[in-house]
């Protein structure tokens, strides 16, 4: 019994030691930047920027630290205060990135988009689409199952439930890209929030001929063109019955608004048109004068004709009669 314990102690003695002189040999040292970049990051773990987590996202920005560059490297949520924190510790430079936002590019109301069919399915987006359901004409729009609403980590997106439409909360969103991911339609897209929040862009992604999506749904584009006749940047595009405009080139003139004849064209955050003024020949007279006018004046009564007075006949004097 002894003799047992005392050959398990000493295996357990040299099997230490081995470990030990292993952990050494091979240990790999880590870079104490890592930890202090991770403590810089939110720590959401969206993957937004691209890797697992918060800590690959600061395993490759250190790596990329090293390689003179942060290029390419942005974490969304934290946005352009967190990647300049970072570059300070890092004693790098990052470029100023614009702010981002979720845009939903579908108009498909339970008004624009009557209802043809009833799902009796699971209440998924992705199942919905996987069988090529759906509960409206158009096949390209939201499905309205919600798949957006949980993916989204920070509350961001809500359904409505008069539309049936996700509408994305801009002071919540943090342009982290899990709902476009979530999207089997891919009718989110995510896009620069604009000065002011202030952007232009085609709420529609229906690619069918114009007289079809027109059908399906009223506030579909149906590839006209006349968006692009008015714009004078060349920032809207027209594929596959479709108009796009691209962020970049968009100067917010809001002239292709006017022109699209379905409203497919949405122009959001504007300040609300100031009304016209009438001109100064078109302003109405005041009140006393047109009152003056429709009066009418009175008439003076015609001073009747006099009659001329009779003459009066002097009586003739007898006693000057001379008597025959």
């Amino acid at each position: 019994m002894l003799l047992a314990i005392v050959v398990l102690g000493t295996i357990a003695l040299v099997a230490s030691a081995i470990l030990f002189v292993v952990s050494k040999r091979f240990a790999v040292e880590e870079d104490p930047r890592l930890a202090k970049v991770a403590e810089v990051l939110p720590g959401a773990n969206c993957g937004g920027c691209g890797f697992p987590g918060c800590s690959g996202m600061a395993d490759a920005l250190v790596r990329a630290a090293d390689n003179g560059s942060l290029e390419g490297l942005n974490c969304p949520v934290g946005g352009s205060k967190v990647m300049s924190q970072v570059a300070d510790l890092l004693g790098m430079s990052v470029a100023q990135t614009e702010p981002m936002v979720a845009v939903v590019r579908c108009n498909g109301s339970c008004e624009n988009r009557p209802r043809t069919a009833v799902y009796d399915g699971l209440t998924s987006c992705a199942a919905m689409n996987a069988c090529s359901a759906g509960e409206t004409a158009c096949g390209y729009g939201c499905l309205g199952c919600g798949d957006c609403v949980e993916a989204c980590r920070f509350g961001a997106i809500t359904l409505n439930e008069e539309t049936g439409l996700p509408e994305v909360d801009e002071e919540k969103c943090t342009a982290c890209g899990a709902c476009v991911k979530a999207c089997p339609r891919h009718i989110i897209e995510l896009r620069k929030k604009g000065p002011k929040g202030r952007r232009v862009y085609v709420s529609c992604v229906n690619k069918d001929k114009g007289a079809v999506a027109r059908k399906a749904c009223q506030a579909a584009c149906i590839g006209c063109s006349k968006c692009v006749k008015e714009c004078k940047f060349e920032a809207i595009t027209v594929a596959d019955n479709l108009s796009y405009i691209d962020w970049s080139k968009c100067r917010l003139c809001k002239k292709c608004v006017a022109a699209c004849p379905t409203g497919a064209i949405v122009a959001k955050n504007f300040p609300a048109p100031k009304p016209v003024e009438p001109k100064a020949e078109e302003v109405a007279k005041p009140v006393e004068s047109k009152a003056e006018e429709t009066t009418p004046k009175p008439v003076e009564p015609k001073a009747e004709a006099t009659e001329a007075a009779p003459k009066t006949i002097e009586p003739k004097d007898e006693s000057k009669e001379v008597t025959a």
